[in-house]
């Protein structure tokens, strides 16, 4: 398993024009997201990354959106997506799209929006699949140089173990378009749909795109009160004194020397 953390940063895609098909992989994303919207509430929802922010979330129940990114016009707050401006505990939920794929340090990202979550707050995140077709290209020494295939992907299984490490429960695990995403893709061909619907009913774990939703749990903690020990009573000994009364010298006899 190649470590999470990388020397060099990899070249990241401007917008979803740079990935072969993007405009397809965020048509497929805004379809899987769409019965989601409605289940987020809260005040606050960041998308990190400009990729996120192009994202299309109307149909949230939460109106409020902050576009978290480089320099760019879609940028609404201009940081880093591994140290974000924000107070711990004040954001209701975070939309990650295609960005653990391109980070030097896909923890220390998870952690930030960790950080900034509300308990019981939403964590949605979407990558490349390296177990699909997708996936395969990346063996291709000359594919390697392309975008999405110079970063790195990682398993929906080992995200979900970061996830678990963080403390949170995911509640939803979805992989979708199942194609090289190199050439090319008509989602009107015949051909296409017969493919996804045969590939989506008998390999469903090899979809070229992922899909997790996770809820941040927090357990609060019941302090427990010691049991305190119950002191022993305190019962005088009873000691027999010798009074005027009741002393009789007579009744001492010396004690003989030792010979």
């Amino acid at each position: 398993m190649k470590p999470a953390l990388a020397f060099d940063s990899p070249k990241k895609p401007k917008q979803w024009r740079d990935l072969p098909n993007g405009e397809l992989i965020v048509q497929c994303i805004e379809q899987n997201l769409m019965p989601w919207w409605p289940r987020f509430f809260g005040y606050h929802l960041l998308k990190l990354g400009i990729l996120s922010g192009a994202v299309n979330s109307e149909q949230s129940m939460i109106k409020h959106q902050v576009i978290v990114g480089e320099a760019n016009a879609n940028a609404q707050v201009v940081a880093e997506i591994d140290d974000l401006p924000f107070l711990e505990h004040s954001v209701d939920a975070c939309l990650l799209t295609q960005s653990l794929e391109f980070a030097v340090d896909p923890h220390h990202i998870l952690r930030e929006a960790d950080r900034v979550l509300i308990p019981n707050g939403h964590l949605i995140i979407s990558g490349f699949n390296p177990i699909s077709l997708a996936g395969l290209n990346q063996l291709i020494p000359f594919r390697r140089q392309e975008l999405p295939w110079r970063g790195r992907f990682f398993t929906p299984m080992r995200v979900k173990d970061w996830l678990n490490l963080l403390g949170y429960e995911v509640i939803e695990d979805r992989r979708f378009l199942y194609s090289t995403l190199h050439s090319v893709i008509n989602p009107e061909n015949w051909w296409h749909k017969l493919w996804q619907k045969f590939a989506k009913n008998y390999l469903p774990s090899f979809g070229s795109v992922y899909l997790i939703i996770a809820k941040k749990r927090v357990h609060p903690l019941t302090p427990i009160r010691p049991k305190w020990q119950i002191r022993p009573k305190f019962n005088p000994v009873k000691v027999t004194t010798f009074g005027p009364s009741n002393f009789k010298p007579d009744s001492f006899e010396p004690s003989k020397p030792r010979e």
